[in-house]
């Protein structure tokens, strides 16, 4: 239905992403001009395979024969498995890693997201584009302006409230998005420990995430995510409790009591969920946000047969 929608439309460009793993996804069904797969960590594993090569091989299942790929994976990681699957299928490799940020256009660009695995991230959109120069070719202006303006809500997200209250959303809505905002968060707040809210999916590795996120904060508020798939916040403090005994550490009832309770908090985190995110947005009525129902579909399951 997508892939008709696009044709109907008439698109130049379509960025198609994969929903899970890649080799027996739906989206797997087209031929792309360039394959990217950006790092490769563990998830979904009952899905996908228990280790970093399983879900790496998964993940490759995307690349087509002769079609270049571009990806972020490092040694160790996944990248041996990718390369390996490139090479047997004669595409054109390119991997990228966090030195690159140091060379033009980005070092001369000052990102309006935050955080080190941003800039990763754009290495990762600059080597897209320079892969697709032949097909689609961009301008050096047009590629500064979009790695100048870049806009990506809920994902270290930085606002500035009325009252002067400084509140950084980041989904970090697994063990590799947590790690990532431990690195950045020092960055963000320095010399100071922040509040967090804290909510996660009971099919996420919520102790891992607790130990990369607990010790950064000097206050911690375990919310459950407006979704069936919530863990119980009182769950996680046990966790948190272990990783940073000295936080002063509370379960709410939902979001909206947290955000009440942290409304003269300096510096504050909502992380550990998209959805937890996107709510967050909603009531503090930020901008940005849909005013669609994505959410209940997103949530739909089948109706049980009596």
């Amino acid at each position: 239905m997508a892939l008709h929608h696009f044709a109907e439309q008439k698109c130049d460009l379509v960025i198609w992403e994969t929903g899970l793993g890649g080799r027996l996804d739906a989206t797997n069904i087209v031929t792309p001009l360039a394959s990217v797969i950006t790092n490769i960590g563990i998830e979904h594993s009952e899905w996908l395979g228990d280790t970093v090569e399983k879900i790496a091989a998964e993940k490759a299942g995307i690349i087509k024969p002769g079609v270049p790929i571009v990806t972020a994976a490092t040694a160790g990681h996944g990248l041996e498995v990718i390369a390996a699957t490139a090479r047997e299928r004669h595409s054109p490799f390119t991997a990228v890693d966090i030195t690159q940020a140091n060379r033009p256009p980005l070092d001369s660009i000052q990102l309006p997201l935050h955080g080190p695995h941003q800039k990763l991230n754009a290495v990762l959109a600059l080597a897209a584009v320079r892969t697709l120069a032949k097909q689609i070719p961009v301008i050096d202006a047009a590629l500064r302006a979009g790695l100048a303006t870049v806009d990506w809500p809920g994902r270290m997200h930085r606002v500035q409230t009325a009252s002067g209250q400084t509140i950084l959303l980041d989904g970090a809505h697994n063990a590799d998005g947590a790690e990532a905002l431990r690195v950045a968060l020092p960055e963000e707040f320095p010399g100071s420990k922040p509040t967090m809210i804290f909510g996660v999916f009971r099919d996420k590795d919520s102790t891992g995430m607790c130990h990369s996120l607990a010790p950064l904060a000097g206050r911690i508020l375990l919310t459950p995510v407006h979704s069936e798939r919530t863990e119980d916040p009182s769950k996680l403090v046990a966790a948190c409790r272990e990783s940073n005994p000295r936080a002063e550490i509370e379960v709410c009832a939902s979001l909206g009591e947290a955000l009440q309770k942290i409304s003269q908090a300096p510096c504050v985190v909502i992380a550990g969920s998209l959805y937890l995110v996107g709510e967050a947005m909603e009531l503090l009525q930020l901008s940005g946000v849909s005013a669609g129902n994505e959410k209940e579909l997103n949530e739909w399951l089948p109706k049980q047969k009596h």
